[in-house]
């Protein structure tokens, strides 16, 4: 039983167990009291409510010995109700503790868990007087967390290969994870994952997010679930339906099987927004805590939010306590998860202070100086659905990027779109064009032709338009413009002509992200031939159309995929360090043996070329990545060397003559190499 509340300290924020109690701390400037609200171990039954009794630098603490962990408790905090000043609070509404490390229930979407009463005129305006916790999570007292991980790989940045994965879609379809643990962190840790990316040579698996989340109620309504997770509620939690066991730490074990098989662990996560939405969301956590320091406001009109995420709400990453909050658990899930950097949604959002998108702003600063996230990996989506939010090229040294335009790129040039070659080239010699400035360096550049949201590798080639009536949507969600192509059929079909080409072309795009310049990422089950039937926006597909298929999986595309990764690890200049320029280091030959010319590279019909890359190291092997993207076999005479060539790896049937003809399928790329001195 909890003893005499005491004063506690301000500092850490959330709930600490010290081995003889619990200090509960809470950020809120404008409330005018906190409760803390304990409830037994289901969460069903509040049994004790505490007023926390000290507010210190905006913080309100208090200290309850006798605590323990697994302790379920939530906030309640008092203040005005004036959403036209941007105060939303309502103490009839328990709040999730933005600290909490561990959450128990689920929230049942009802009426209750709104601020103002549904269906008033002017809804938002009103106050509801009805109490939320029987429908909302709660929060649970943890131990201080020990870093279990062990010791990362620390791949270098240019030697790293990225795959995206999702924790459910690993592994729910596959037979050598017990059943048990599909679906969930411990599922990944097993060796029939672990295998799979260490025979295809992956070094880092980049997961969509794992922080706790909920489905979006016309989403419930409707029968589905959000499950991709970019809806955000509690920062420092893993999702309860990741963990097998219930125990938080579960994931650092598994941080800790990949980290032995020299695997990094990046993390996708979403810090722009949250999953309380727009004025008429739910009061579930940061909206009822202090709405006006969390959250970014009409400056104009403060009851409504500025909506830069397309979610109804941003988070305010200029304000010093949503910083603090962002910052403490990135430094989280590093020193006591195991994680090794982070992919953040909507970076741009992130970096944004009164004027706009800075790259001087206090987020990306804080990001850069700290001496724990400094030494991770940093990569951004950069861009926002605001104005000015496409900042491709933008982010300082130390970031690396998501660069669509090499997605673009190589999917209209390998499509045979009419004056691709130009772009498509600089996007494989690793965009210089926009990221060699400030002393960055190749890997800035993440390069990929698919992800998570869009088209799968082989839905790229099998399909010319969404198909995502599944989605409950009426197909008006996802991209219209997708870049893609079917050859002659929509779908599946046994056209044996139309099955090679679209097999070629897979093999194509992902070598093209493979062997370009730049850190390549490799969709989850593109290597096996996943489709997920044209759906271009499978958010709400929890089930067989995005779980991976591995017993029907593409051996020979998976064996393809290893080859290439491989290939990339064995030759050093496919991997530089610094930028490569021509003439010395970077050539481009036309089917003839001779170099560009400034015509053929404008030249809209041109869609073969040869690229030859010669290392700086004198003991380092040159490569010449030959492309046909046409629809004709063409010969392609090799540019001048001292030595004939030799194949490496080809995604075609071409034929080597001499050394120095190549007969190039049409559709087709080939890596060769001087051939060894006899």
């Amino acid at each position: 039983m909890a003893g005499l509340l005491e004063p506690g300290s301000s500092r850490p924020l959330g709930a600490t167990w010290d081995g003889a109690g619990v200090n509960f701390a809470l950020f809120s400037l404008h409330a005018e009291a906190v409760d803390v609200c304990l409830f037994d171990t289901s969460g069903d039954t509040e049994t004790k409510r505490v007023r926390l009794p000290e507010y210190t630098d905006g913080v309100w603490h208090g200290y309850v010995p006798s605590l323990e962990p697994g302790t379920v408790y939530g906030f309640r905090v008092y203040g005005p109700y004036v959403p036209e000043a941007g105060h939303r609070f309502n103490h009839h509404k328990l709040l999730i503790d933005p600290y909490a490390r561990r959450l128990v229930g689920e929230l049942q979407w009802c009426d209750e868990l709104y601020g103002y009463s549904v269906g008033d005129e002017r809804a938002d305006l009103s106050f509801d007087t009805r109490d939320s916790a029987p429908f909302v999570p709660k929060c649970v007292v943890t131990a201080p967390a020990q870093n279990t991980a062990g010791p990362a790989p620390a791949t270098p940045w240019a030697e790293t290969v990225i795959y995206e994965g999702h924790v459910r879609g690993l592994t729910m379809c596959h037979q050598e994870v017990p059943k048990k643990l599909r679906g969930t962190l411990s599922g990944i840790a097993t060796p029939a994952i672990i295998e799979h990316l260490q025979r295809l040579g992956i070094t880092a698996l980049e997961l969509l997010p794992v922080h706790a989340f909920f489905s979006e109620r016309f989403l419930v309504d409707g029968g589905r679930e959000n499950y991709w997770g970019y809806n955000s509620i509690a920062f420092f939690a893993p999702h309860g339906a990741y963990l097998s066991s219930g125990d938080p730490d579960e994931f650092a074990a598994m941080a800790a099987a990949l980290h032995e098989a020299g695997i990094e662990v990046l993390l996708d996560v979403v810090y722009n927004h949250t999953a309380e939405g727009n004025e008429l969301g739910p009061t579930l956590s940061l909206r009822g805590i202090d709405n006006t320091s969390y959250y970014r406001l009409d400056p104009e009109a403060p009851r409504f939010y500025e909506n830069l995420t397309g979610t109804g709400n941003t988070i305010d990453a200029s304000h010093p306590a949503a910083l603090r909050l962002i910052l403490d658990s990135l430094r989280y899930w590093v020193e006591q998860m195991g994680v090794d950097g982070f992919r953040f949604d909507l970076a741009s959002a992130l970096a944004r202070e009164s004027h706009g998108f800075d790259r001087s702003s206090g987020f990306l600063d804080a990001v850069g100086q700290d001496p724990v996230l400094g030494t991770c990996k940093l990569i951004a989506e950069p861009w926002d659905v605001g104005p000015g939010g496409y900042r491709l090229g933008d982010f300082p040294p130390g970031w690396s990027e998501w660069n669509d335009r090499f997605r673009d790129s190589a999917r209209r040039f390998w499509r045979g779109d009419s004056g691709s070659l130009s772009e498509f080239a600089s996007r494989m010699a690793g965009s210089s064009d926009m990221f060699e400035n400030d002393g960055r360096r190749p890997w800035a550049s993440v390069n990929f032709v698919t992800a998570h949201d869009g088209f799968t590798l082989r839905d790229v080639v099998s399909y010319e338009t969404r198909h995502n009536l599944a989605n409950g949507e009426e197909n008006g969600d996802g991209h219209h413009a997708n870049l893609s192509a079917n050859y002659g059929v929509e779908g599946p079909t046994e056209d044996p002509h139309i099955n090679a080409v679209r097999a070629r072309q897979q093999r194509n795009l992902i070598a093209s992200v493979i062997l370009a310049q730049g850190v390549p990422m490799v969709l989850a089950g593109d290597e096996i031939g996943h489709t997920q039937l044209g759906n271009n926006n499978a958010y709400s597909q929890n089930n067989e159309l995005t779980w991976l298929n591995w017993a029907e999986g593409d051996a020979e595309l998976t064996q393809f995929v290893a080859d290439l990764i491989r290939v990339r690890r064995e030759y050093p200049v496919l991997r530089s360090r610094e930028f490569l320029h021509g003439p010395v280091h970077l050539c481009w030959y036309t089917p003839t043996g001779e170099m560009m010319t400034v015509a053929e590279w404008e030249d809209p019909d041109s869609s073969s070329i040869t690229i030859v890359l010669t290392p700086s190291a004198t003991d380092d092997v040159p490569l010449a990545i030959s492309i046909n993207a046409s629809t004709e076999v063409i010969d392609v005479e090799l540019p001048p060397s001292e030595r004939s060539w030799s194949i490496v790896l080809s995604t075609g049937e071409g034929r080597l003559e001499n050394g120095r003809v190549w007969h190039a399928e049409a559709r087709s790329l080939a890596v060769l190499e001087p051939a060894p001195v006899s």
